[in-house]
């Protein structure tokens, strides 16, 4: 008999500027900040730093354009840290970059980041939430629900996993309420065996603080990789936006609403490539990109408006970032179950809207956890034209958190 734990994650960039005739923002936005102590700085510096790792191990096995949450993979990391004891929990905490032992303070730095990131701009919308779907058979340890119930503000509720039907349909109703339509499901199935499904979702819909004109969008030629072209439509504005480049690439800003969020457009220069980027970057040198962003510059900019969806299996992507462990039967997960379980499978799917108004994206995260019986500067005007293949982040300006990243192919 499969005694199966489904949980769904939902997660949260670096560089150096080479500009030195204009005065360089120092934040991406000074209003309303989140207030980070000494320890819970390095809390965010690890999520940045874990974000590139992963990034680059995405972009090394996918050859089309891709799109994830960096940040509600870390969230859902720290509820399956919750449940995690021994090597288990100190791979994951390794994975994260955050030291081993510091679950509870872990959970009070997720606590503050779920609370204040929806507040941080009133005019873009940005909802975070958790729930644990558990199947009525399972016991699930009161200590683990009241710790992710404080830290995660999850909801818990028991379902008749027998009666298929119904619990899909709130389970995939819970993701399509949560995500706004954008992923109305996560499950094409629900299996009576299974334990429960955690689930995490991740929503952000935000305006340009300085939209385009969509007379201005035409169509133009976009070079892709292979060194093919095509022609792709691509939204125009000349105006002043923060700026800085080095050898590797040109960096934009473009900020949201009233400023708290930005999306970082960075674009390879000519004899380099996203992969290139993605290898420059960690904690460090993404804090020292942004406070030498140059304002005040002039830019002739060029943007595709774009949709993705995207799905990945991140199974050998974890275990390669350190947490083998929690995807065999050496796992130790006690403080979730009395079951012995395992981590069976990651995956994530998200989806980014960019137009000429703005951007919105979603991102759930979905992984399956066994039970032990079950089986196995710059001149006066830059031209910032993104017609080839580029990297681009959604960004909470006060901590540098990334919210969501992909990479723009044309394909």
């Amino acid at each position: 008999m499969k005694n199966i734990l489904i949980l769904s994650l939902m997660i949260s960039f670096p560089f150096f500027g080479s500009c030195a005739t204009q005065k360089p923002v120092t934040n991406d936005d000074e209003s309303k900040p989140i207030v980070l102590d000494e320890h819970e700085t390095t809390y965010a510096a690890a999520g940045n730093d874990f974000t590139f790792r992963f990034l680059s191990q995405i972009d090394s096995v996918e050859q089309k354009d891709w799109f994830v949450s960096p940040l509600s993979l870390q969230f859902l990391l720290g509820m399956v840290l919750d449940g995690a004891d021994g090597a288990t929990a100190d791979e994951i905490c390794q994975t994260l970059g955050y030291p081993a032992g510091e679950t509870e303070a872990i959970d009070a730095y997720c606590r503050k980041m779920l609370s204040e990131l929806p507040r941080r701009d009133k005019a873009t919308k940005l909802t975070l939430a958790n729930a644990i779907f558990f199947n009525k058979q399972m016991e699930i340890r009161p200590s683990y629900r009241k710790r992710v119930e404080k830290a995660y503000d999850a909801e818990i509720e028991s379902l008749d996993f027998k009666n298929k039907d119904k619990t899909l349909g709130i389970i995939n109703g819970w993701c399509d309420k949560k995500t706004n339509g954008l992923i109305p499901s996560v499950l094409s199935d629900v299996d009576p065996d299974m334990l429960a499904y955690l689930l995490n979702a991740l929503y952000f819909k935000g305006t340009w603080m300085y939209p385009f004109n969509k007379r201005s969008t035409q169509e133009e030629t976009f070079y892709l990789e292979s060194g093919e072209t095509k022609q792709v439509p691509m939204m125009k504005k000349e105006r002043k936006f923060s700026y800085s480049e080095n050898e590797i690439c040109q960096r934009v800003r473009l900020p949201y609403g009233e400023g708290a969020f930005t999306m970082y457009v960075l674009l390879p220069k000519k004899g380099h490539s996203v992969a290139d980027i993605i290898a420059s970057l960690d904690a460090d040198s993404w804090k020292d990109l942004r406070k030498r962003m140059y304002s005040d510059t002039k830019i002739n900019l060029w943007l595709p408006p774009f949709e993705t969806r995207y799905h990945i299996r991140l199974n050998d992507i974890l275990c390669d970032m350190g947490m083998p462990t929690a995807f065999s039967k050496m796992a130790d997960f006690k403080e979730m179950s009395k079951d012995a379980l395992w981590l069976d499978f990651v995956q994530q799917d998200a989806v980014i809207k960019v137009d000429e108004e703005g951007s919105e994206a979603a991102a759930v995260t979905v992984g399956g956890m066994m039970g032990a019986t079950a089986i196995p500067e710059p001149p006066k005007v830059i031209d910032f034209h993104a017609d080839h293949p580029f990297l681009y982040m959604i960004v909470e300006g006060n901590t540098g958190s990334i919210l969501f990243a992909g990479k723009y192919t044309g394909k």
